[in-house]
């Protein structure tokens, strides 16, 4: 080596110290956000309009759990009509038959562009328009049925989501390539298998994560069913007890919170699912291969995770030059 090569190597610069930048705008904003949150609780604490005494006697009162229980039995059968009526709407619209394909748009172009209030006040006065149904050879008497008005919320409310879930799953299937059903088809699977095998599998990771959303969203819209009327779920029976104490804001927050503690659970649910249908969808790679695979694209990509350095294969391939 040169002398000129041993001078450049003893000057060579060290490398900067990295100071992150300073943001004292951020900090007195968080400041003021805290104080003004903790003035609140401090006021909601000490304020007796809130009825903490009687919030407290009812959280865990019998009729409201029984009526947190209706509640979950709602949106659980009618996300069940949902999903299940929403997936054949979605076939149906993406039929080349231009009748099934016109009949389910139809379909989704009422119950999505009405109110769910409406339609479920309509469903509450459906026994003053139907008493029975005359099939030619017999005579059905709908006065049981259409008097049941937790069925009618069921059917109200799982007819209506299965306008939205229709569109889920649309996008869900057509967001998988073309592709992978003619390779399907070309080692001989019948339409289902390729459905089940290949299309749903990858589509599931598109429509999980809007499915969630949407049952965490009529878990909230089950407080609508005193339309019909229903006064059994959560909301319902609240305010039937709140009419009766004149106490509805402590019998609010009751409700509130029966609604919060089910949504944090189905959030939670709805994460784990959306982890078990990401499979596959990020790769592992080691640091020199991720550098490799920046240069070549100019930025890291953002679906990648990066093995542990340390890795006895990592180092002897270094050394070895590989």
């Amino acid at each position: 080596m040169s002398d000129h090569s041993r001078t450049q190597e003893r000057t060579r610069p060290t490398d900067n110290d990295v100071v992150p930048l300073r943001h004292p705008g951020r900090i007195v904003a968080s400041a003021i956000l805290l104080v003004l949150l903790a003035l609140f609780l401090w006021n909601a604490a000490h304020n007796d309009a809130y009825g903490w005494d009687i919030y407290a006697s009812y959280l865990f009162d019998s009729r409201i759990a029984e009526a947190a229980l209706n509640t979950l039995a709602l949106t659980v059968l009618a996300m069940i009509v949902g999903v299940v009526l929403g997936a054949v709407l979605a076939v149906l619209r993406m039929s080349p038959n231009p009748v099934t394909s016109g009949i389910a748009w139809l379909y989704l172009w009422i119950f999505r562009g009405t109110p769910v209030y409406v339609q479920l006040v309509f469903w509450g006065l459906l026994s003053a328009v139907y008493q029975s149904v005359n099939v030619g050879f017999a005579e059905i008497d709908l006065e049981s049925l259409l008097t049941n008005m937790f069925w009618l919320a069921v059917i109200g409310l799982g007819l209506n989501e299965s306008a939205y879930m229709a569109e889920i799953v649309r996008a869900g299937i057509q967001a998988v390539p073309e592709g992978q059903s003619e390779a399907s088809k070309a080692l001989g699977m019948t339409w289902w298998q390729n459905m089940r095998r290949t299309v749903l599998p990858q589509a599931m990771r598109i429509i999980i994560p809007p499915t969630g959303n949407e049952l965490i969203s009529l878990l909230k819209t089950t407080s609508l069913v005193i339309a019909l009327p229903y006064a059994g779920e959560l909301y319902g029976r609240s305010m039937d007890i709140a009419y009766a104490m004149f106490e509805p804001v402590p019998m609010l927050l009751v409700a509130a919170t029966w609604y919060l503690v089910i949504t944090s659970i189905l959030m939670v649910g709805q994460h784990y699912l959306e982890r078990y249908y990401s499979r596959g969808s990020s790769r592992a790679l080691t640091s020199r291969q991720l550098a490799a695979l920046t240069d070549a694209e100019g930025l890291p990509p953002s679906n990648i995770t990066v093995e542990d350095p340390g890795n006895p294969r990592t180092g002897n391939d270094k050394e070895n030059g590989r």
